[in-house]
């Protein structure tokens, strides 16, 4: 990360596998303990933003910024007695569903026309209260719709791509594209090959930035930023580590972006959202 010059990065705090109808909630604590481990082990190398004011802090020099998040809603358990622990141990992104149907939402699995529960229309009204960044990707459109309704305060789609490039449940049409740029959020492009063409195909770097590209063009070039989702999944061999950003970097102005919308593209848009939604100190 630091090679490739990335000093902001969402970690997504995701139970998985069989443990996610086990004990979700217990999954997520192990795994922010294991990113205060990490912190406590490299201080110079990492740091946790859990408000506008350290986001602000953050320099291509200095340590790289966590944002610590939930994807899935699991570990609430239906509680927002629990949402309020999670904020207090520095939670700041949650993505209402993985997929799935869980207490808030339906994930795009579902294939329903279920918006958002009304523990879901709850999580909204307190995330906007407490500071915490709302995530629509893998949510269902129904409840992507409901959700732009009701938050007082910019979305994010951490990681969806454009559909009218790859048809994928997970990539987002034009309409929500747009809607999510009126809301004033930003729809992070992911480099996961399974979102940018079938998945026995190999995806390249021009495919990332065709999706950039559309994205920008539809939604304008303030609401498009990068939603890597480094979690092993196949990706572009021209991106499948953060030190190889620079490629993406070069590639945005080859397409002939400018200086200033790269720059946009590549964190400023991100960040002025979460300067936006995070508490100011």
């Amino acid at each position: 990360m630091q090679a490739g010059g990335i000093n902001a990065q969402i970690f997504a705090c995701f139970p998985g596998g069989e443990r996610l109808n086990a004990c979700p909630t217990r999954g997520s604590m192990l795994r922010i303990e294991a990113l205060y481990a990490l912190i406590r082990q490299q201080p110079d190398s990492l740091t946790l933003v859990k408000t506008a004011e350290e986001m602000a802090r953050l320099t291509p020099d200095g340590p790289v910024g966590a944002i610590l998040g939930l994807e899935g809603v699991e570990a609430l358990a239906g509680d927002l007695s629990l949402l309020y622990a999670f904020h207090r141990l520095g939670v700041r992104n949650i993505g209402l569903t993985w997929c799935h149907r869980n207490a808030a939402a339906d994930g795009v699995s579902t294939h329903s026309d279920y918006g958002l529960t009304a523990f879901g229309r709850e999580l909204v009204q307190h995330c906007n209260e407490l500071g915490i960044m709302l995530d629509a990707s893998h949510l269902n459109r129904a409840g992507l719709d409901e959700l732009l309704a009701l938050s007082d305060k910019p979305i994010i789609a951490s990681h969806s791509n454009a559909r009218a490039l790859f048809e994928h449940r997970r990539n987002l049409d034009d309409a929500q594209l747009r809607a999510i740029a009126q809301n004033g959020g930003v729809i992070g492009v992911t480099f996961v090959t399974y979102f940018l063409r079938e998945p026995q195909e190999k995806a390249t770097l021009e495919d990332v930035l065709n999706h950039i590209e559309h994205v920008a063009t539809v939604a304008g070039v303030e609401h498009v930023g990068l939603g890597s989702d480094y979690d092993g999944a196949t990706m572009p061999p021209e991106l499948d580590s953060g030190e190889k950003y620079p490629a993406l970097t070069a590639g945005l102005l080859r397409r002939g972006f400018s200086e200033a919308d790269t720059r946009k593209i590549l964190g400023e848009n991100l960040r002025r959202v979460f300067m936006d939604v995070l508490p100011p100190a």
